[in-house]
């Protein structure tokens, strides 16, 4: 019996140890498995940046950007479509990224036009002297009198007069023998514009009148004195140049991209920047037929009624005309902020839900008129579809690197852009070395600096030499010409460095278009982004250098941005 129990309790240890080996080692398999697992997890881990999604790495550390500590991607799930680019809600928040649900709506282009008020030209007189002599008093002596339409305004000295005035005396002694000579005395005199009145003076008084007042033709305000007392002047020389203020004209400034949309009949509203608070509503009542050839504008003109004298000639206004486009019925409209320009192509993000996040994808689309800060949309978009409006560059950069189809990669069948000849290359150079230094004064915070590198910038557009460059490539030019003047205007019109840098957007938005398009230079050329800008919008502009300047904000926030992309030659 005790042996049987012997052999029991040898069994039990044996079924023990084995029981208690497979628990300590059996499962090893399984956990190291699971450890090897995690590891290949941390391994494959990409980290990101939550301000600046473009930067990926495959470690931890520091933005090289801003500086902030990188978070790991979420792992996103299957993804069916490849050119699908995903975004979790958090990162699109983080990078301020803003969609918009695409509508319909009436489409109409505002259009701003700055003008100035000036004298209506036909309430202009010049006062001349009507009888030769010398000016023996002159009763108007600044510029900017009033003078009453009959006011004597001076007297003249004339020999001829005298003589002119005995010759009628002695007619009218023998008046009733010589009836004509008399008459012929008298008309004499008219030729002077001596009113009858007045001879009956001379008939009456009985002898020559030796200085003889001189009368205001009209009434109005002096504008320039052209003669002074003491002078000699001729018969029909002037004295003085008048105009009426109670009826003036601001004339606009239409650029040519501005031309075809601005008719006679148009209704325009205004405002003078001397009379804050007050707006004007006038009809266009006239167009300049020819443009000028050093500013390459026309003008539009609008009467104003100046009963009260408030508005002076050489006030500046700024106005703004309404047309519809389309008439017939709605149009899909799109912020300018939503699309991408590679040369010919227009691209926008289309937004679609997928089950890990948000995804993006690049599509071309066809636009249509361009409505100032929005454009119609002809073809590529439906009503109801969901597109990035802000943040636009921030996700094509983070697209790029994930060697997704994006801006600068565009899909084999799209043409990246054309070749120029060494020849048109140097003939558009210069005006990109014009707007690259103005955009180097707008960084040293320098106003008049950047003032006169838009003229320069304005002065080597204007002589571009449209011959130089094949056709179809002319034309091509004329039509960013015709953009950029319509920016330079906008420029011109600042009157201090901050409003000079929020009209800055535009004009870069149409120079990296054509640096996209046309890739002037032998060198890599940086599209470089500074998402605060233009109200947190977001605004971008060309640097032959990869290091950020920033023009937006110059010294307060000098390396604000970053690279958005790259244009290669």
């Amino acid at each position: 019996m005790k042996r049987i129990n012997h052999i029991w309790k040898a069994a039990g240890i044996l079924l023990g140890g084995i029981l208690l080996g497979y628990l300590l080692f059996g499962g090893g398999g399984e956990s190291k498995k699971e450890v090897h697992e995690h590891l290949e997890v941390s391994e494959n881990q990409i980290w990101t940046c939550s301000m600046h999604p473009a930067v990926r790495q495959s470690e931890p550390g520091d933005c090289p950007i801003c500086g902030m500590d990188l978070i790991p991607v979420a792992k996103s799930g299957s993804q069916v479509d490849p050119d699908l680019f995903v975004m979790s809600e958090n990162a699109m928040k983080l990078a301020n990224v803003e969609t918009l649900i695409v509508g319909s709506e009436e489409a109409s282009k505002e259009i701003r036009l700055n003008g100035k008020v000036e004298l209506d030209e036909r309430n202009t007189y010049t006062q001349s002297t009507h009888i030769p002599g010398r000016i023996e008093q002159l009763r108007v002596n600044f510029t900017g009198e009033k003078v009453n339409q009959g006011q004597v305004i001076g007297s003249v000295y004339s020999p001829e007069l005298v003589t002119a005035q005995e010759e009628l005396l002695q007619a009218a002694q023998i008046k009733k023998s010589q009836p004509e000579l008399f008459e012929a005395a008298k008309e004499k005199l008219r030729n002077w514009k001596i009113s009858d009145t007045q001879i009956n003076n001379m008939l009456s008084r009985g002898e020559p009148i030796e200085r003889f007042p001189i009368t205001a033709d009209v009434g109005g305000v002096v504008t320039e004195l052209m003669a002074e007392q003491g002078d000699y002047l001729e018969r029909g020389m002037p004295i003085y140049e008048i105009a009426n203020l109670e009826e003036l004209w601001v004339l606009f400034d239409v650029y040519e991209s501005n031309m075809s949309w601005i008719k006679e009949g148009s209704i325009i509203e205004y405002t003078i920047e001397s009379l804050p608070g007050e707006s004007f509503t006038g009809e266009i009542d006239f167009i300049d037929p020819l443009l000028n050839n050093n500013t390459r504008v026309a003008t539009a003109r609008v009467e104003i009624d100046n009963q009260n004298g408030r508005i002076k000639p050489g006030m500046f206004a700024t106005g703004m005309l309404v047309n519809k486009i389309y008439s017939e019925n709605e149009k899909i409209v799109i912020p300018e902020s939503a699309v991408l320009w590679t040369g010919k192509r227009s691209l926008v993000y289309v937004k679609e839900d997928v089950e890990s996040g948000t995804g993006f994808k690049l599509r071309e689309i066809v636009l249509g008129a361009s409505l100032g800060d929005s454009y119609v949309v002809e073809e590529g978009l439906s009503v109801g579809e969901e597109i990035v409006v802000n943040g636009t560059f921030t996700v094509d950069a983070a697209v790029q690197l994930a060697g997704k189809p994006s801006m600068m990669n565009p899909e084999e069948n799209h043409p990246t852009g054309i070749v120029l000849t060494v020849s048109e290359k140097s003939e558009i150079q210069p005006v990109f070395t014009s707007y690259l230094n103005l955009k180097d004064a707008l960084v040293a915070d320098d106003f008049e600096l950047a003032s006169r590198q838009l003229s320069a910038l304005e002065n080597k557009m204007e002589s571009l030499d449209l011959s130089a460059f094949e056709t179809k490539l002319a034309d091509d030019i004329e039509n960013y010409i015709n953009r950029l003047q319509s920016s330079i205007g906008d420029l011109k019109a600042a009157n201090n460095i901050s409003v000079f840098r929020n009209e800055f957007v535009d004009l870069s938005t149409v120079m990296i278009d054509i640096a996209r398009s046309l890739k002037p230079f032998d060198q890599q050329v940086y599209i470089q982004h500074c998402p605060m800008a233009n109200n947190e919008k977001g605004a971008n502009w060309l640097s032959l250098s990869e290091v950020i300047r920033n023009p937006y904000y110059g010294s307060a926030m000098l390396t604000c941005g970053e690279v958005a992309g790259v244009i290669e030659d």
